[in-house]
């Protein structure tokens, strides 16, 4: 099963260093990994430096990989899609990506599977451009699945979703990960989300790791105090599952 690690990794533009001396534990497929923190803490430059879209020092280990270089997919907030295809032609060029142009039968199938699967193979033959934020966002993350990347990198994936939909898909990505042994890591703002489906959790603060190691453990009073400067606890809710509360009357000093 594959597995990432990150030794002092960093990432620069130009002069300006972005992140520096990023270092995890292995994170092994079959987990889900949420990389939080404020904005412009640095997540999407480290998805960016992981993908190799990033330059930067450190060094990005994979190991007991199958598929050569192709296994790392980033799916970044705004995917730039062509408004001019259809849902169906743009995740069709996304699974031939590397590969020739003749298409088989079993890719077709993959194609069919995956938007029944995020429910939007209604959607399939409608352009891009006449789909609202929430769709696109769904067809981005059906282009990242026909690859069939050992490691997914999903920035921000819920961002432009309804409440319903966010928790389906979280779902769905928790479920597909344990079932196909991919390790997906996904830049989250909704710590409630990442405290009920993340089985890791990475905190990145000023271009820095804060805290990393399983969820219940990193999300935590002192943490949210510290790297978000608000007073809150984490409490098991009735369900059994742990919740952030919030109470804005009290300033961090």
């Amino acid at each position: 099963m594959v597995a990432l690690q990150l030794d002092k990794v960093g990432a620069t533009y130009g002069r300006r260093t972005v992140l520096t001396g990023i270092t995890t534990g292995e994170l092994r497929g079959g987990r889900l990994t949420a990389v939080i923190g404020p904005n412009a803490a640095g997540k999407s430059t480290l998805f960016k430096r992981i993908a190799g879209l990033a330059a930067g020092p450190g060094l990005v280990h994979l190991t007991d990989t199958e598929k050569g270089p192709q296994t790392i997919c980033y799916m970044p907030q705004d995917t730039g899609a062509n408004a001019v295809l259809t849902v169906y032609e743009s995740v069709l060029l996304s699974a031939k990506q590397g590969s020739g142009w003749k298409v088989k039968d079993d890719e077709l199938a993959e194609i069919d599977r995956v938007l029944a699967a995020l429910r939007i193979d209604d959607l399939a033959f409608r352009g891009l451009g006449e789909l609202s934020g929430g769709q696109r966002q769904l067809v981005s993350i059906a282009q990242a699945l026909v690859r069939k990347p050992e490691v997914l990198l999903m920035d921000e994936p819920t961002s432009a979703l309804d409440l319903f939909r966010q928790i389906e898909v979280l779902g769905f990505m928790k479920r597909l990960s344990a079932q196909s042994g991919m390790a997906v890591l996904i830049a989250l703002h909704d710590l409630n989300h990442a405290l009920r489906y993340c089985d890791d959790t990475i905190v990145i603060s000023g271009g820095s790791v804060a805290a990393s190691g399983p969820t219940e453990t990193v999300i935590t009073a002192d943490m949210l105090k510290s790297v978000y400067r608000v007073e809150a606890r984490v409490e098991a809710c009735s369900l059994g599952r742990p919740v952030i509360i919030v109470d804005d009357s009290i300033p961090v000093r």
